[in-house]
């Protein structure tokens, strides 16, 4: 198992890293403190084709064999400026764009994915509700078939994308009584259908990635716009989810780098008793175990990437050992660089007060650091398999 970078993908590595110096660190902050939602930013890395490494050329894509790895890459780079504009990965192609891909009839694929991969189309996926988060069968919006459209009523909530996206992957019950199997994902243009309606939710973090609730009220959506067959929502669930957590896990390696990135920076300049405060052992300490455990988390991800990559879409177990362990690291590297930032850490002059907010978020989203846990434990006891 290799995980050395070919050159392209240490050009491309770069070509993210100084997207992400000149067209979003100037700005991270103020963008997060006004909650704003660049979405011209997002456009342009469209534009550069990173949203389009696991989507084939036919549909606009780059997606050459590596395309996971090249993902994990991009993400991880672009999470380092800026968690909130990480969340683009999921919202165009790792999530709605691969769905389709996988589930969708010729005319969907050639309508929607080549929108998302250029960012002309902002996408989401609607799973979350008011009583449903990890319990996904918990779920109560329902989507009833009256003639050529399906009547969707429902209140999605902790939807990323919600108030700005034009294209959305929603989940919903066609035929409750059957539980698991009566579950179907629709393709919804919210901009282009009536009877929807979205609300902003406010979040302590991750905020110029914008969070909402999206409100169904008799919303009739075209029957073609069904995805797939109808009771294979569930299905649908749990594949996309193996993959957007890698996105994830990215991203929480990104934050963790950052976070180690700054306190680098801030000990080997701040002078405290006469010398660099990189010279306290405690300090010393708190370096060491962030770099081990960054480096750590980074090559879990790549594993998964690198399964990925060679088919093994279905690897959930090596997906959630990267998700969960990423996510854990980058919450305590954020918190190690406040203790060693201390005031300065607290403040705004730095970004690691926008770190020490954002890290948390990656032990939320995409499946809770203990559903990853019980993915894990479940699979290691023999009780429920993982990679099916």
């Amino acid at each position: 198992m290799d995980f050395a970078l070919t050159e392209e993908q240490k050009a491309m590595q770069e070509m993210a890293r100084s997207f992400a110096d000149n067209e979003i660190v100037p700005f991270a902050d103020k963008w997060d403190e006004e909650h704003y939602y660049p979405r011209e930013i997002v456009t342009k890395m469209g534009e550069l084709g990173f949203f389009g490494t696991v989507i084939p050329e036919e549909y606009g894509g780059t997606n050459t064999g590596s395309g996971f790895m090249n993902m994990t890459i991009l993400s991880e780079e672009i999470a380092r400026a800026s968690s909130s504009i990480r969340v683009a990965f999921n919202m165009q192609t790792v999530g709605p764009g691969l769905s389709i891909l996988r589930y969708g009839n010729d005319t969907q694929k050639q309508q929607y994915i080549p929108l998302l991969v250029s960012a002309d189309m902002v996408g989401c996926f609607a799973i979350t509700e008011p009583d449903a988060g990890s319990d996904v069968l918990a779920i109560k919006t329902t989507a009833v078939l009256d003639g050529d459209h399906y009547v969707l009523n429902g209140t999605k909530t902790w939807v990323s994308n919600a108030p700005t996206a034009d294209l959305c992957i929603v989940y919903a019950y066609t035929e409750p009584e059957k539980k698991s199997k009566g579950m179907s994902t629709f393709i919804v243009e919210l901009k282009n259908v009536s009877g929807v309606s979205t609300q902003v939710l406010e979040k302590m973090g991750t905020r110029s990635s914008i969070t909402g609730a999206v409100i169904f009220d008799d919303t009739r959506v075209p029957r073609e716009n069904l995805l797939g067959e109808p009771g294979d929502g569930i299905k649908h669930i749990f594949t996309s989810l193996n993959q957007t957590r890698l996105s994830c896990a990215a991203g929480a390696v990104g934050v963790a780098q950052a976070c180690l990135d700054s306190v680098t920076r801030y000990c080997t300049e701040r002078v405290q008793f006469g010398q660099q405060v990189g010279q306290f052992q405690m300090n010393q300490d708190m370096i060491a175990n962030m770099a081990v455990e960054v480096q750590a988390a980074r090559l879990l991800t790549y594993q998964a990437a690198w399964q990925k990559d060679r088919g093994q879409l279905n690897n959930g177990l090596e997906t959630s050992y990267a998700k969960y362990f990423a996510g854990e690291v980058a919450a305590r590297a954020a918190h190690s660089a406040m203790k060693i930032l201390g005031a300065y850490g607290y403040s705004t002059e730095y970004p690691v007060a926008r770190y020490f907010r954002d890290a948390v978020l990656y032990q939320i989203v995409e499946g809770t650091a203990n559903i990853q846990k019980m993915i894990i434990a479940m699979d290691q006891l023999g009780y429920r398999k993982a990679n099916r």
